[in-house]
């Protein structure tokens, strides 16, 4: 098992600090990051925690999933590498018709 966890169903008020702090009960936190949405700087609900080892990240698997962290109970996983698998789109506004011509009929609306 790898010793990064994912940690899901966060509450908004989870801070990297409180999340740190309730990992340490089990093991040795080496990091502990809350995702934040960039345009809202909001939470998004989830997290990452790493661990100093495959026995802590164990034992915080099975010991905090499903227990409640700031009322909320929380989901307790090992991360998985990110799948880039999200069709990358140019910048330019390149592909697909956006605005200008809506379509109709323009000798009809000319004629008046």
């Amino acid at each position: 098992m790898a010793t990064k966890l994912f940690v899901g169903s966060l509450s908004y008020n989870t801070t990297d600090a409180t999340l740190e702090e309730f990992f340490a009960a089990v093991g040795q936190v080496v990091s502990a990051k809350v995702i934040f949405d960039r345009d809202t700087n909001r939470s998004k609900g989830f997290g990452f925690v790493e661990m100093s080892s495959d026995e802590d990240a164990k034992a915080a698997v099975a010991q905090l999933d499903g227990k409640e962290l700031d009322g909320r109970p929380i989901a307790v996983s090992e991360a998985r590498p990110r799948e880039d698998n999200r069709e990358r789109r140019p910048f330019n506004g390149g592909g697909g018709n956006r605005g200008g011509d809506r379509g109709g009929n323009r000798e009809r609306s000319n004629r008046y």
